[in-house]
């Protein structure tokens, strides 16, 4: 359960195997608050969570001090800040993120990296067909976007589930509010729609950045990336998870390849 790997192809067939039925087992096994006796859905990975530590700190100290900040993502940040956090994420030092950061330096620095990283997100070679959903009817292109997302690596998909995850949060303090002595709480103004536009180019590349055309985004393309994203994150909490039924037609075809497996999750439970 604690073994980390970037692909599910860097394992051995075996292994791999085991994997990939131990992340269709039921997350709440692992918790001994659970309610027995409920129907639960079944989460995609629940076994051993990937999510690199600078994603994860970011997404919480923007939850924690700039849910209500004003135009957060779009507002300008320092540069030398936000330099000498990624360096400190880089050398591998274990960075706090308190409430003396600048939200708009961490919101700049979560940007970068998901700008910068070698292989975005959602992988280059599923960028034609994660677009080409924006053409669909909802309940159909619900339904291909969650087989899309069972194709991406464990750490991938753990790590884009904690940023939808984020962002739908973010998008949910969007409107002004009023708090319970009738105070107004301002809203960020940071919708779905505009999440998406801001991040949809960082999470859907077609080129790697740096590259010849790259950023030469056509419009058709541009707008179906934030289409897209804007899906992703208004139904990551359904999206993300695996259905009984999904899960019994795993199992019975495992039985019949790897009855090994099926005896070490029986084990398990």
């Amino acid at each position: 359960g604690a073994m980390s790997v970037d692909s599910i192809t860097d394992l051995s067939d075996n292994a791999s195997k085991l994997l990939e039925a131990l992340q269709l087992s039921h997350p709440h096994e692992l918790d001994p608050r659970r309610s027995l006796g409920k129907k639960r859905m079944l989460s995609l990975n629940p076994i051993s969570w990937q999510v690199p530590r600078i994603v994860d700190r970011c997404c919480k100290h923007i939850e924690t001090h700039g849910l209500q900040t004003v135009g957060i993502f779009r507002v300008g940040s320092s540069r030398k800040r936000v330099q000498q956090l990624r360096e400190e994420f880089d050398r591998g030092l274990d960075v706090f993120l308190d409430e003396h950061q600048s939200v708009h330096d961490v919101a700049a620095l979560l940007k970068e990296f998901l700008r910068d990283m070698p292989d975005p997100l959602i992988p280059r070679e599923l960028y034609g067909a994660f677009l080409s959903t924006a053409s669909m009817d909802s309940p159909a292109q619900t339904a291909a976007l969650q087989l899309l997302l069972f194709l991406l690596p464990p750490c991938h998909s753990d790590t884009l589930h904690r940023l939808l995850r984020f962002l739908g949060k973010v998008a949910q303090h969007a409107e002004s509010s009023r708090g319970p002595d009738g105070q107004e709480i301002p809203g960020n103004k940071m919708t779905v729609s505009n999440l998406a536009t801001i991040f949809g180019p960082n999470i859907l590349q077609k080129e790697k950045p740096g590259e010849k055309d790259a950023g030469a985004v056509n419009f058709e393309d541009s707008a179906a990336i934030i289409l897209v994203l804007q899906r992703l994150i208004e139904h990551h909490q359904t999206l993300f998870m695996v259905s009984a039924d999904m899960q019994r037609d795993v199992l019975r075809r495992l039985f019949q390849t790897d009855p090994d497996v099926i005896d070490h999750l029986l084990r398990r439970k």
